[in-house]
């Protein structure tokens, strides 16, 4: 059944590249073909830009890093856990030993984590969206290696790992 589908597909297209192929030329009109099919080329355009945003916005968080190794970060590097969600959310349950600056407060209070800037940061929220806006900040401020946590709060409760409230 497939494949009579896409039989079908072929020959229509064929057809239709046949009829414009052997029609007079100078009816062929950019401008004709793009204000005809503006649509497409909208919907063409606009899911381009989706699959590309992902990697922009990677490029800028920096590295992100899985539920593992943000473990394996923590037990052998004694790395910090620096939550930037709100105080209610940090209170609904948070990484063990987790130092909580909202996102909005992490400029006033960087002055709170530069004893640790030897030690790698790993950067928490809820989904990863607001640790990839911090996680560049701290790089300005001088922090060398600093991770957001790949889905957040939600990764790590999927992985099964202990939260404290």
């Amino acid at each position: 059944m497939l494949f009579l589908r896409d039989t079908l597909i072929l020959t229509a297209f064929l057809w239709e590249f046949d009829r414009i192929a052997t029609s007079d030329m100078t009816e062929v009109n950019l401008f004709k073909f793009v204000s005809d099919n503006i649509l497409l080329i909208a919907v063409a355009f606009v899911s381009g830009g989706m699959l590309i945003w992902p990697a922009v916005r990677r490029s800028t968080a920096g590295p992100s890093i899985s539920t593992l190794q943000a473990t394996l970060l923590i037990n052998q590097q004694n790395a910090v856990v620096l939550d930037v969600r709100d105080a209610t959310e940090y209170g609904n349950g948070h990484v063990l030993n987790a130092r909580n600056i909202p996102l909005g407060e992490l400029e006033a209070r960087a002055a709170e984590l530069e004893k640790h800037k030897a030690k790698p940061v790993i950067v928490v929220c809820d989904t990863g969206n607001r640790s990839g806006k911090a996680a560049p900040a701290l790089r300005r401020q001088g922090f060398k290696e600093v991770f957001t946590l790949s889905g957040g709060i939600g990764a790590w409760r999927q992985a099964g790992l202990p939260l404290e409230k």
